[in-house]
């Protein structure tokens, strides 16, 4: 076996999708919408992709057909962060044992991030712990904001303290940015060019990227110096940005170090299903070879376009081992 394929014989996709229909028919309709997604008579994305992600039992040929080892399980969509916050707690708790069930019908190939009440961050920090300590988990998945607060308002220090007690990432997940920015920036397009603009087209990776820089200047990184954060689409943009953020904001006081370095002792960054050369080449000289980890985005992304972008990505043997598994291993504490 080459050294290339030894690096190709396991890999770890981190940001893999799961949903839950028997849940999601809980959900307003209307805080949904506020949130920035269609209707549920129109869901988002083709019906048989939410098919997909319901279905962990078939999945499991499409995983072996590419050769991918484990896949990191998440429910990207509204759910916890748009009910009153004496509901989320309950939503969150049966989203995450829903979940926690279909990783214990496949042990060796499933691992999860909790879903989370954000609407009630100190049940929030709680849920976090019962997934951890009890289902097994290996982290958590935020999308976006909550009713327009980001991860750096004080309302979810908790949280941050208790992901950093327990040495788990989050996962800082894209989704619709607050109304009053959608409106303002998305607004007035013609056709529905507005919402997808908005969304995948646009909207939800410079969101990710405020976020992440939001946290970032708000000194949470400071306040949390073990806090791990992980991110999707080869860094949402910011690695590209990394020179002029550290041109912009080198001189204000309270930092400890560039934005760049501060960046990258915080931040792993996916391929979350962007499998585009110049990207990944400007991912991994921003960010460095130990912070880069793979995922599909599965079943958003293409399960046989992420292999082939493996297959031809030039790197070295140590380097494509760390991207496809080692990183993974390491940052999620799975077993290989």
């Amino acid at each position: 076996m080459s050294d290339k394929h030894a690096a190709l014989s396991r890999i770890v996709g981190v940001e893999e999708h799961v949903t839950y229909p028997e849940l999601m028919s809980r959900l307003p309709e209307a805080a949904v919408i506020e949130k920035g997604y269609l209707s549920r008579d129109e869901p988002f994305g083709r019906l048989s992709l939410l098919d997909k992600m319901s279905d962990t039992e078939n999945r499991i040929r499409d995983l072996d057909a590419v050769g991918l080892t484990v896949q990191v399980l998440s429910y990207p969509l509204a759910g916890g962060d748009v009910l009153p916050q004496q509901d989320a707690p309950q939503w969150a708790r049966d989203a995450n044992d829903s979940l926690a069930r279909r990783i214990a019908a496949y042990p060796d190939r499933y691992a999860g991030l909790a879903h989370l009440p954000l609407t009630n961050p100190d049940a929030a920090a709680d849920e976090l712990e019962r997934a951890i300590t009890q289902l097994g988990f290996k982290g958590a998945l935020v999308s976006g904001a909550t009713k327009g607060r980001y991860l750096d308002h004080p309302s979810f220090d908790p949280l941050l303290a208790r992901a950093e007690q327990l040495d788990v990432p989050i996962y800082v997940h894209p989704a619709p940015s607050p109304k009053p920015a959608r409106d303002a920036l998305y607004g007035g397009l013609p056709g529905d060019f507005g919402f997808w603009m908005s969304v995948s087209g646009w909207g939800w990776h410079a969101d990710t990227a405020v976020h992440v820089l939001r946290l970032l200047l708000s000194g949470a990184f400071q306040r949390h110096p073990g806090m791990k954060i992980m991110i999707g689409h080869l860094g949402e943009g910011l690695q590209v940005m990394m020179p002029r953020l550290d041109q912009q904001f080198h001189q204000f006081a309270g930092f400890d170090g560039l934005p760049s370095e501060i960046l990258r002792r915080h931040v792993w960054v996916s391929t979350g299903g962007l499998f585009f050369l110049p990207s990944f080449m400007a991912a991994l000289d921003a960010f460095g070879p130990d912070r880069m980890l793979y995922s599909v985005d599965y079943p958003f992304g293409s399960l046989e376009s992420g292999r082939a972008f493996l297959e031809q990505l030039p790197l070295d043997a140590e380097t494509l081992a760390k991207m496809t598994h080692k990183n993974a291993d390491a940052l999620l504490k799975l077993s290989s």
